[in-house]
């Protein structure tokens, strides 16, 4: 595993807020990060991640063949390191590779072949509290805080051939 936390305190106190919401309001808040934050964010990640974008988007090509209850399951085990062939494929990814991958989960919600964040939905205040923390971080904290967020989900990978 290449995590490596960021020293800021103001980034690990975020991520650490982030990680103490409950799993579906943790998927909810960085959907509603992507969307409202999307066009400044997002560019980098696929930027960022020149070395392997072909790893992020194979893991994304078998995520987006599955049924929307086993895509959200999916992004649960995520959050949750449950141990199965997804997870830790998503586990032997780099940490900038892992963010691009959830920029393409994003992309594929908002094209709906990913399941798609109810319409309705609305974040909780403790969420949405967050949510507006994070708006007032700089760009390269923002990255770094995402980074730190989604490098230590998933699964550790399995020795030898399989994932």
């Amino acid at each position: 595993m290449t995590f490596t936390q960021t020293s800021d305190p103001n980034i690990r106190e975020c991520v650490t807020a982030f990680q103490g919401l409950n799993v579906d309001e943790q998927l909810a808040l960085f959907w509603f990060i992507y969307k409202e934050m999307g066009s400044s964010i997002t560019p980098a990640a696929p930027a960022a991640s020149t070395v392997s974008p072909d790893v992020a988007e194979g893991l994304f090509n078998q995520i987006k063949e599955l049924s929307h209850e086993q895509q959200l399951q999916f992004q649960r085990d995520l959050i949750n390191k449950a141990d199965n062939q997804y997870s830790r494929m998503y586990g032997s990814m780099s940490d900038t590779t892992k963010l691009l991958f959830w920029y393409r989960l994003a992309q594929g919600m908002e094209n709906t072949t990913i399941i798609p964040m109810p319409s309705d939905y609305q974040l909780s205040s403790q969420a949405q509290q967050l949510l507006n923390k994070i708006k007032l971080i700089d760009f390269e904290q923002q990255i770094n805080l995402f980074r730190d967020y989604v490098s230590p989900m998933g699964a550790e990978p399995k020795a030898g051939a399989e994932v």
